[in-house]
């Protein structure tokens, strides 16, 4: 999983520096996994369409293997479980990722949002929330909605 997170949080390798190992890599790949997984469920339906996205983000986006989704998926589960709240995740977050690397997660996650065409009330509480922990002004927030309601 070696520049993982470079991938996964950038266009390309360049935009993609930060700091740190394997260990570090990981914990980042985890925590994004994490919130990926917990805006897919916090309607308390996690549908297909919502699956496909988050495995298609994890997988194809990002090159890893169907093994390798397998088992971020399942320790990021794991440690969703074992959390209290999201703190921890976006903590890593933002210890690891500049400004606009978490504009582009916050992208992503509305991708997750939107995936089936409307937002409820759940998701909009946890937009708002991973916004203020993320660090990211609401116009920010706004502006990654905006960009993927427009296809930008």
């Amino acid at each position: 999983m070696i520049d993982l997170f470079k991938r996964f949080l950038s266009n390309d390798a360049a935009d993609g520096q930060m700091r740190a190992g394997r260990d570090d890599d990981r914990d980042l790949t985890v925590a994004v996994c994490a919130l990926f997984l917990e805006m897919g469920r916090i309607d308390e339906s996690f549908s297909d369409q919502e699956t496909a996205l988050v495995l298609s983000l994890l997988k194809d986006k990002y090159g890893l293997s169907g093994e390798e989704v397998d088992a971020l998926v399942a320790e990021a589960d794991r440690e969703l479980h074992e959390s209290v709240d999201l703190w921890q995740f976006a903590r890593v977050i933002n210890e690891r990722c500049r400004p606009e690397q978490k504009e582009k997660l916050m992208e992503r996650l509305w991708r997750i949002v939107y995936v089936d065409g409307k937002m409820d009330q759940h998701e909009h509480y946890l937009m708002n929330k991973l916004s203020n922990l993320l660090r990211l002004s609401h116009k920010q927030m706004i502006d990654a909605k905006l960009r993927v309601l427009h296809g930008g």
